[in-house]
């Protein structure tokens, strides 16, 4: 099975049409949603207008810190003021439509575990330990982890494919277990120091995962950024931090 795996859109509209237009020549049988399709940029409606309408199973569809605090009213969290101002000026926009897919279609968890193609997979926006707002590190303790075959992640808008080998009692893989880690990076807020949009191909018979990266029209989305937020949202598209 090609598994799609998107994260991170933020309101980025033609990065997302970028994405969708990419994927029409590729053979996907399914599509792992982890998070974050609103806010700081200036489409959110449009963007989950898209996404609902994306023609693939959908195998995940999770909450992102941004869905959380949105739609909790809780804002404690981000990092800046102007974080804040923008995730409630993009609340103030968001349609009906909108707001009733991120209610009804969109595990408010921020995390999902089920099986694909016979491998156990958790899919969470942040980390194990906190759903949302987690920032994975690959130097940490990766045991909790474990007992999955495939973890999902997004929040951190790094793109990274890794294998983790843990200890087990099977001598038919020399008593080693394997779970591979994805992040497939951020379509539409590139934190990676590369302005493309940003996402992965996974194929989970032969484990082959591309990470891809495409370019949009950068110019046309900023100019839609409204006064409204900071303009810091607008500019760091252009070098991808």
């Amino acid at each position: 099975m090609k598994l799609l795996i998107i994260s991170d859109i933020h309101g980025n509209l033609k990065a997302m049409t970028s994405m969708l237009d990419y994927i029409k020549d590729r053979q996907i049988d399914s599509v792992a949603v982890l998070g974050d399709l609103v806010d700081y940029g200036p489409h959110s409606n449009e963007v989950v207008e898209l996404v609902s309408k994306m023609q693939l199973p959908f195998v995940c569809n999770i909450y992102g810190n941004h869905e959380d605090a949105m739609f909790n009213d809780q804002y404690e969290r981000f990092s800046t003021p102007r974080g804040v101002d923008s995730a409630k000026y993009t609340k103030s926009l968001l349609s009906v439509a909108t707001c009733n897919y991120i209610k009804s279609k969109m595990n408010k968890n921020g995390k999902e575990e089920f099986v694909l193609d016979g491998k156990k997979v958790l899919a969470v926006h942040g980390t194990i330990q906190d759903n949302h707002w987690g920032k994975f590190n690959i130097q940490d303790d990766l045991s909790p982890y474990s007992e999955y075959d495939l973890v999902l992640m997004g929040h951190s808008h790094l793109p990274f494919f890794y294998e983790a080998f843990f200890k087990a009692d099977n001598p038919q893989t020399r008593n080693k277990k394997k779970t591979i880690l994805i992040n497939p990076g951020s379509v539409g807020q590139p934190r990676n120091i590369n302005k493309y949009a940003q996402f992965a191909i996974f194929d989970t018979i032969t484990e082959q995962c591309e990470l891809i990266k495409i370019p949009y029209d950068i110019k046309a989305e900023q100019k839609d950024f409204s006064d409204n937020i900071d303009s810091f949202y607008k500019t760091r598209l252009e070098n991808g931090v």
